[in-house]
């Protein structure tokens, strides 16, 4: 199952990635007009930096996920895929998820009182964020493609 890899050298902070989550997640697709809109769309990619160093957290699709496990009401589950995905109906804001998650990937939506993760931008081909990292600093692809092309230092599919 693909999923969301960081290469941290690439990163350049820009937080490009983060500003193409906004939009995709925002009603009206535009990011001049997500901050018009309530609840504000928030970014479930997320780019810090220490020193130098620039760090992008987001949903890591785990096996066995915490937060699956985690959830009273059957929001968090598996996909036909085996991606972890969200259905916002179905959760009742607990934030269990948010509290379990150990890379701190599922985020707490505030003004929806909901919980909110990556869902990899399901309906396209690659995530939005993928598509805004002009440094490549961001691949989608199986890890079985990520550990051959991060050894020959090739690109996944874009």
């Amino acid at each position: 199952m693909p999923k969301i890899y960081f290469r941290p050298e690439r990163c350049d902070g820009c937080r490009a990635c983060e500003l193409a989550c906004i939009e995709k997640h925002s009603q009206t697709q535009s990011i001049f007009m997500a901050n018009l809109e309530k609840p504000s769309p928030q970014s479930r990619i997320r780019v810090s930096q220490s020193a130098n160093q620039f760090a992008a957290v987001v949903c890591q699709q785990c096996l066995q996920a915490m937060c699956v496990e985690a959830c009273m009401t059957g929001a968090m589950q598996y996909s036909e895929s085996g991606a972890v995905i969200h259905d916002a109906k179905q959760c009742v804001g607990c934030w269990m998820c948010v509290m379990v998650c150990p890379f701190g990937a599922v985020i707490p939506l505030a003004e929806a009182k909901k919980a909110g993760k990556c869902n990899l931008c399901e309906e396209e081909k690659l995530p939005a964020c993928v598509l805004a990292c002009t440094r490549k600093a961001l691949w989608y692809c199986t890890g079985e493609e990520y550990e051959i092309k991060a050894a020959g230092e090739l690109e996944c599919a874009t």
